[in-house]
C-alpha cells in the first residue's frame, strides 16, 4: 500500500471516528443531564440539610461531565473539518482537545478505582440523615422529603440491623408499601446500574480518544509533508507578461513586411495592473489605420481584371 493510499484510509477512519465520538458525546451529555436534573439524584440533592453530602458531589460531576462533553465534541468537529479541508491548524486544535479529553477520562478512571463507593456513600448518608430527622418528628417537612425519596426509588424504610429507630419504622410502610424493598438496597441497585453505564461510556471514550489521537497526529504530519489526496483548493490563472505575444493563431494574415494584426487573448485581458484590461488591436505607432476594403481580397484581382488591386492599398499576396 502506497503512502497516498495510507493517507486516504486514515482520512476515512478519522471521519468515522469523529462520527462515533459525536455519538459518544451525545450519550455522555444525556448521562450528565440525568445526573443533575434526574428525579433520583434531584430528590437527594434537594434535601433541606445544613450539610448535604451529595450536593457537592453532584456539582462536581455535572461540571466535569460538561467539560468532557465539550472537549470531545469540539475535538471531533475540528478534526472532521481538518480532514476534509486538509487544514494543519484545525488538526492541531483537534489533537489538543482529544489530549485534554484523554487526560480527563484517565482522571475519572483513577478516581473510580481509588474511591469506588464515594458516590454511593454520599447518597446513603443523605438518606440516613433525612430518615433520622423524619423519625425524630421534629418537623413535618422531613416526613414529606422522606416520602418523596421513597416514592422515587420505590422503596420503604430501611431494614438495617444497626438502625436505632427500628420501633417507629412500621408507621412509614403501610399497605402496599410493605412489599417494597429496603431503601438502602434500592439506592445501591440504582447506583450500580448507573455506574455500570458510566463506566462503559468511559471505556468506549478512552478507546475512541486514543484512536483519534493517533489518526490526528498521523494526518497532521501527512498534511505538513504535503502527502495529501483529493485537495480542493483555490486555483488562479497566472498572468502572461505584458510584452509577450499570445500563442493563439492570428485572426488576420500577416502582410508582407508589415506588422502582425492580432487580437489579445482572454488571458491577456485579465492581466496584471501594468497591462491593459481591454481588447485592442496590436499595431505599430507609426502605422496609419487602413480602410476596411484593404483587409478584404479584391474581387477584380481574383478575376484577373486588376492585378494591381485597389487604389490606395498596399500590394498584398494572394497566397495562403
Amino acid at each position: 500500500m502506497g503512502p497516498w493510499s495510507r493517507v486516504r484510509v486514515a482520512k476515512c477512519q478519522m471521519l468515522v471516528t469523529c462520527f462515533f465520538i459525536l455519538l459518544l458525546g451525545l450519550s455522555e451529555a444525556t448521562i450528565v443531564t440525568l445526573t443533575y436534573f434526574g428525579a433520583h439524584f434531584a430528590v437527594i440533592r434537594q434535601a433541606s440539610l445544613e450539610k448535604n453530602p451529595s450536593q457537592a458531589m453532584h456539582q462536581w460531576a455535572f461540571s466535569a461531565g460538561l467539560s468532557l462533553v465539550g472537549l470531545l465534541t469540539l475535538g471531533a468537529v475540528l478534526s472532521a473539518a481538518a480532514t476534509v479541508r486538509e487544514a494543519q491548524g484545525l488538526m492541531a486544535g483537534g489533537f489538543l482537545c482529544f489530549s485534554l479529553a484523554f487526560c480527563a477520562q484517565v482522571q475519572v478512571v483513577f478516581w473510580r478505582l481509588h474511591s469506588p463507593t464515594q458516590v454511593e456513600d454520599a447518597m446513603l448518608d443523605t438518606y440516613d440523615l433525612v430518615y433520622e430527622q423524619a423519625m425524630k418528628g421534629t418537623s413535618h417537612v422531613w416526613r414529606q422529603e422522606l416520602a418523596a425519596i421513597q416514592d422515587v426509588f420505590l422503596c420503604c424504610g430501611k431494614r438495617s440491623p444497626f438502625s436505632r429507630l427500628g420501633n417507629t419504622e412500621a408507621d412509614l410502610c403501610q399497605g402496599e408499601e410493605t412489599a417494597r424493598e429496603d431503601c438502602l438496597q434500592g439506592i445501591r441497585s440504582f447506583l450500580r446500574t448507573y455506574q455500570q453505564v458510566a463506566s462503559s461510556l468511559t471505556s468506549i471514550g478512552l478507546a475512541l480518544t486514543v484512536s483519534a489521537l493517533l489518526l490526528s497526529s498521523f494526518l497532521w504530519f501527512a498534511i505538513r509533508s504535503g502527502c495529501c489526496l483529493d485537495r480542493k483548493g483555490k486555483y488562479t490563472l497566472a498572468p502572461r507578461a505584458c510584452g509577450r505575444q499570445p500563442q493563439e493563431p492570428s485572426l488576420f494574415r500577416r502582410s508582407q513586411g508589415g506588422p502582425a494584426h492580432c487580437l489579445r487573448s482572454e488571458a491577456d485581458a485579465i492581466g496584471p495592473r501594468g497591462c491593459s484590461g481591454s481588447l485592442r488591436w496590436l499595431q505599430e505607432s507609426d502605422a496609419a489605420p487602413l480602410p476596411l476594403s484593404c483587409h478584404l481580397p479584391d474581387h477584380r484581382a481574383l478575376q484577373g481584371r486588376s492585378p494591381g488591386g485597389l487604389s490606395g492599398c498596399p500590394a498584398r499576396g494572394l497566397s495562403d
